[in-house]
């Protein structure tokens, strides 16, 4: 018995002291989509920067596939070492409700920081004769399902976006998905459909040309990049807000130091005024914060996301 005890307080002070050197090797960052997104984005700066850091290379491996869900897997799967990190978006938090996971997406991950804030634009084609929110309910509650609105695909987090506010806004409008935000985007700046959540980088210099509408955005607080437009909550949707985010997180039972070092230095890299300009050109904010403050983030939009697809009974593609 004494042996063991011995073993495990030398096995303990072998970890302590390789959490307190760490890192020793490069770091690598798992991005669960393709080159050239948003999350790629996302992935690609942080890491150059927690490079400049740590001291030694963060570099991005990209796994897509299955929604994300392909690259979440290999990353929450692997060593609990501090080496192999995942960069989340919140489409992590609707996957729960529509794939049959291989991992818990709360209780198999180590948090470590939120990364970035926005919103998505609700915006609308020039010819729909609603000039804010208020009328473009109106209308819609006039002529229900008369409207149609373009999604990046069944289940996707524009679509759920989008059904949690005709539920809470209490109006019939026609779901158009499409197989990624480009095509969704370029139909409605068209008019073939008329209404889009998009993320402001995609369609804020369509907005600000006239070719399409803003009447909202979805975060609790309006945005510098288009400060005369209301939130939904202050439109004429008391209660509804939809932030968009990227985070990092690790497989569960990484080492608190670890954890705590990482959270550091990103934290640190996201009071900089440098990344603050980076990210406004993808149309997000910094975030930051704690682990427990990003794990619940997790949670509550894991709960919500399974709430509308429920209500809204949707399907993937």
């Amino acid at each position: 018995m004494r042996i063991l005890l011995v073993f495990a307080l030398l096995a303990l002070a072998a970890g302590l002291a390789q959490s307190q050197q760490y890192p020793t090797k490069p770091v690598r960052i798992i991005a669960p989509f393709a080159p050239g997104g948003g999350t790629d984005f996302i992935a690609r700066l942080i890491a150059q920067k927690l490079t400049e850091r740590l001291g030694q290379q963060v570099i991005v491996e990209n796994k897509p596939g299955a929604g994300g869900n392909l690259g979440a897997e290999f990353a929450v799967k692997s060593a609990p070492d501090g080496y192999t990190l995942l960069l989340v978006a919140g489409s992590y938090t609707v996957n729960p409700s529509l794939y049959k996971l291989s991992f818990d997406p709360v209780n198999d991950i180590t948090p470590i920081v939120q990364l970035s804030q926005g919103p998505f634009v609700v915006a609308v084609h020039p010819s729909v004769p609603a000039n804010n929110l208020k009328e473009l309910i109106e209308l819609a509650r006039r002529q229900p399902d008369k409207l149609s609105y373009a999604s990046a695909g069944s289940g996707s987090i524009t679509h759920l976006a989008s059904e949690l506010f005709l539920d809470m806004a209490k109006i019939k409008i026609v779901h158009i998905p499409y197989k990624g935000t480009g095509p969704a985007l370029n139909d409605t700046i068209a008019g073939s459909t008329q209404l889009i959540f998009g993320s402001v980088s995609t369609t804020l210099q369509f907005i600000k040309s006239g070719r399409l509408r803003g009447l909202a955005v979805t975060t609790p607080r309006r945005i510098s990049a288009l400060p005369d437009l209301p939130t939904v909550a202050e439109a004429g949707v008391p209660g509804y807000e939809v932030v968009l985010w990227h985070g990092l997180v690790a497989p569960k039972g990484v080492p608190r130091l670890i954890v705590d070092r990482l959270n550091r230095e990103a934290n640190e890299v996201l009071k900089a005024k440098d990344m603050g300009d980076l990210l406004a050109t993808d149309g997000v904010a910094p975030a930051g914060g704690t682990p427990e403050q990003f794990r619940a983030v997790i949670k509550a939009d894991i709960g919500r996301w399974r709430g509308v697809v429920k209500q809204a009974n949707i399907k993937l593609d």
